[in-house]
């Protein structure tokens, strides 16, 4: 089985962070959003996958040759922003006729993907979310899906698509992508993964309502940061501190960091090669080689290589930025 997973985005509410560095590279809880993902489909067995890149996708397909050397890779370029839909029909030769497992490149999930892989049919995943409105929602009888529909103004129901899906029956789905782009049909400008489903149901074919419960979107600071508590609670993280600063647990530090006179966490990643000096850092990710001194840092995100120098409270800074506070 082949994995797919669409990383095309700009990530614009991540700004500034995204201006320098594609979002799927941001640092969570000790590694990046994509390392997360792609631990998590080695570990389950998954050797083959195809990443849909877009702007600075140099960045990701260095990355993912370098760090996971071992998988077999195929990177398409998405060279217009036309929708999730679109992606996967860019990505159609990379799969042909063998199922394929989506999953968004920008979300962390905790769920049985063994469970999922052993379904018996198409499946996607789905979560009940108190304003469906901004998702791709569903309506299910019986565990089978019969309708589904984009973003609606008013939603047949509170299940909402979240961005995994198997596919065993790949030509259909590549069949009903193919009439998409064929004859422009578009939903809020973009052509949608949900519609071409659709076409599917349509045509006879099963899928499957499969719950997922934790669900982490990494799409801004706030949430990032969510994220970041997630995975640092999950994976229970332990650093010997040196001995003139104190480490409050969960939190992750480099190896290759430096704390002086500090105290850091709790839900602190502190990125490699980063210098933290007389400062208090709490829910808060600190980038590679980022330095910060004498600071009050709480939900804050400091980009690689930033210089943050003085007493502040909350802080949104991008790559390679300096803030001094007199």
């Amino acid at each position: 089985m082949r994995a797919v997973i669409p990383v095309a985005g700009f990530g614009t509410r991540l700004r500034p962070h995204t201006y320098t560095i594609p979002k799927v590279l941001l640092n969570v809880a000790g590694k990046p959003i994509l390392a997360h993902i792609l631990d998590r489909l080695v570990a389950e067995g998954i050797s083959a996958v195809t990443i849909v890149v877009g702007h600075m996708g140099d960045q990701v397909e260095q990355f993912v040759r370098t760090r996971y050397s071992t998988l077999d890779a195929a990177f398409i370029e998405q060279t217009e922003p036309l929708g999730l839909g679109h992606a996967i029909w860019c990505a159609r030769h990379t799969f042909g006729d063998e199922p394929i497992f989506i999953i968004l490149g920008d979300t962390i999930f905790d769920l049985d993907i063994a469970a999922l892989l052993n379904a018996p049919s198409n499946a996607i995943g789905v979560k009940r979310v108190e304003d469906p409105r901004r998702f791709g929602v569903v309506e299910v009888s019986d565990g089978l899906i019969t309708r589904l529909i984009e973003k609606p103004q008013h939603p047949p129901s509170n299940l909402a698509i979240v961005g995994i899906y198997l596919i065993r029956h790949t030509q259909c789905l590549v069949d009903c992508l193919d009439r998409l782009i064929a004859n422009r049909v578009q939903t809020r400008g973009e052509f949608q993964l949900t519609d071409a489903l659709q076409c599917m149901v349509e045509r006879g074919e099963q899928l499957i309502a499969f719950p997922i419960e934790g669900w982490y979107d990494c799409g801004k600071p706030e949430t990032l940061l969510e994220t970041n508590r997630y995975l640092l609670d999950r994976e229970m993280q332990t650093v010997a501190p040196p001995s003139d600063s104190i480490v409050l647990p969960p939190s992750y530090v480099a190896p290759t960091a430096i704390l002086e006179r500090s105290i850091v966490g709790p839900y602190a990643t502190i990125g490699d090669g980063a210098i933290v000096r007389d400062s208090r850092i709490q829910n808060s990710i600190i980038g590679t080689s980022a330095i910060v001194t004498a600071a009050l840092l709480n939900d804050s995100l400091v980009g690689n290589n930033a210089i943050v120098s003085g007493s502040f409270h909350q802080l949104n800074v991008g790559d390679s930025s300096q803030i001094n506070y007199a």
